[in-house]
């Protein structure tokens, strides 16, 4: 039951965005600056993002070595250099819209730790170079074997070190707030706990049933077009999309005194990851020692993983350091046979932009303006 002055002023849109991580907030931001006349809003099913979008690491990232041999073992070299590229591109455009200083942008180096069984990758350092070098313009990897000692690590795990040029750190509460502010100062609309559980389309328009908490019956909105940014939940409102939940286990420390590094690190292909900020260390990772159970859109703490974190901080990256965790989380993000993210029509006037592979802040930018392409090819 509503209102005639809620039918007739509050429940029609002509875009509605499902989602407020990165991608739909950038979504938000590409229609409002293509079509600035138009109303878009954005329906978040949670009061903060539900996805990974502000529960990252805070990595600008575009792939470690080993994890770029690992994907070179299934893909080919232009589908790896594609993804490169859009990776790049994506953080470009971040950047541009935003600037380095309202995202806490910093390049205080970004590492790979390498163990004994990963030296093969050492070989394959010039090979990437030669693969990547025409898309950067310099060579990307480097040895920095220097390092290991300089940052304090326990070289009984790293045998070697390599540093990658291109990636840098941000910090993720600052770059969600400036995207946020950015929409809703191009007057993006934006409602929080409002949980979408049904959409309807014709070739005119699409109907939005939203999960309303003071009213027994779902809220129907109406939307001119509708683009899903849903990422690893998106399956529960389009089944048979290739698209599965994946969830990341993090935890970050109290200040450490005398913290030897700074920067991004990386380490069994992509796998683990860890940063300093404000003294502290952050890391995560570690869902391949549980995938049944990460495979998940349920936001809750893994002991395990858990456990194997705190392990990685006491016996290889801070021996002999006393420390203590201030803060453990998760978050969710989503794979796929393929790590090419999906832009699709998905339904008459119903369009979808999800299945970021764990590269949201790399590639959410740039996806989002392919997305609205998408769309304005559709109406026009």
């Amino acid at each position: 039951m509503i209102s005639y002055w809620e039918q007739e002023s509050l429940t029609s849109y002509d875009h509605i965005v499902v989602g407020s991580g990165i991608v739909g907030l950038s979504t938000t931001i590409e229609l409002k600056t293509i079509f600035p006349t138009q109303r878009v809003l954005v329906l978040e099913r949670g009061l903060l993002p539900s996805g990974a979008s502000s529960r990252n690491a805070g990595f600008a990232c575009m792939g470690s070595v080993t994890e770029l041999l690992d994907d070179l073992k299934n893909r080919s070299e232009s589908e790896i250099i594609a993804l490169f590229c859009l990776r790049k591109a994506g953080l470009e455009r971040l950047r541009q819209r935003l600037g380095d200083s309202q995202i806490g942008y910093a390049e205080n180096g970004s590492f790979e730790l390498i163990s004994e069984t990963e030296i093969y990758a050492i070989e394959k350092i010039n090979y990437l170079n030669r693969l990547l070098s025409p898309v950067v313009g310099y060579n990307p990897f480097s040895i920095a074997n220097e390092k290991i000692e300089q940052f304090g690590f326990s070289p009984v795990y790293s045998k070697a070190m390599i540093q990658n040029h291109l990636e840098g750190e941000l910090h993720t509460g600052k770059m969600m707030r400036a995207l946020t502010d950015f929409a809703i100062n191009l007057g993006v609309e934006i409602k929080t706990g409002a949980n979408v559980i049904n959409l309807t389309s014709d070739k005119n328009s699409v109907r939005i049933e939203v999960e309303d908490t003071l009213r027994k019956q779902p809220l129907a909105l109406k939307a001119a077009c509708v683009t899903l940014c849903t990422n690893g939940f998106t399956q529960q409102l389009f089944p048979l999309e290739d698209v599965s939940p994946g969830r990341g286990q993090v935890l970050i420390t109290e200040p450490i005194p005398q913290l030897k590094f700074k920067g991004i690190f990386h380490l069994d292909c992509g796998y683990y990851y860890f940063r300093e900020i404000d003294n502290r260390i952050l890391i995560g990772g570690g869902r391949n020692l549980d995938f049944k159970t990460e495979t998940t859109t349920e936001i809750a703490l893994n002991n395990i993983i858990q456990s194997e974190l705190e392990n990685k901080l006491q016996n290889l990256i801070i021996p002999n350091t006393q420390f203590t965790v201030a803060q453990r989380w998760s978050g969710i993000m989503a794979f796929g046979r393929s790590k090419q993210p999906i832009v699709k029509s998905l339904a008459p006037n119903i369009f979808g932009v999800f299945r970021m592979g764990g590269m949201g802040v790399a590639l959410g930018s740039e996806v989002a303006k392919q997305a609205v392409e998408l769309i304005q090819q559709h109406h026009e």
